[in-house]
């Protein structure tokens, strides 16, 4: 096995563990907000941030509610298609970790559908003028995922061509 592919083998490997060890840590605290607060009960913890149980039954930003079995089955699509993508593909450490919050995300929204019939929802951030939304830690860690992998892109896209060896020359 050359160093490329163990390098490879390795940030797939950080990848994986990423996405169970975030799916993990977010579905503790769906099931920790399940059972130990009200619904729609505000908490104040700081005096711009609340924890608020509410339950998401639609997409993002709670559009097409009632209709969260269309996001559940697209973004179940989503996340095998970027599975799949990220096992074929090579990248560097830090993309292979981006990509592993995005799939924790994704997946711990998907499964608070399966397990609880919406997503729970509980970071409520006030004072913020236009902003009325509760989100939750996969929202998190897709977006803490999404955005520097896209802003990083723009300045190395070339960076993730398969590296040559005699294989595939």
């Amino acid at each position: 096995m050359t160093d490329a592919s163990k390098k490879h083998m390795k940030g797939k490997i950080l990848f994986t563990v990423i996405a169970l060890g975030g799916l993990a840590l977010c579905q503790l605290g769906s099931y920790l907000i399940e059972t130990h607060t009200v619904r729609n009960a505000p908490i104040r913890v700081f005096d711009f941030l609340y924890v608020t149980h509410v339950r998401n039954m639609g997409g993002i930003f709670g559009i097409f509610q009632g209709k969260g079995w269309i996001f559940a089955l697209i973004s179940v699509l989503l996340i095998v298609a970027l599975t799949i993508y990220v096992y074929r593909s090579y990248f560097n450490t830090f993309e292979y970790f981006l990509f592993g919050l995005i799939v924790a995300g994704g997946s711990s929204n998907i499964l608070d559908r399966i397990v609880y019939g919406s997503v729970i929802d509980f970071i409520d951030v006030r004072g913020i003028a236009f902003w009325q939304y509760i989100f939750n830690t996969a929202d998190v860690m897709i977006h803490i995922g999404v955005w520097p992998l896209l802003i990083y892109s723009f300045f190395n896209p070339e960076e993730n061509d398969v590296p040559e060896t005699q294989e595939n020359i």
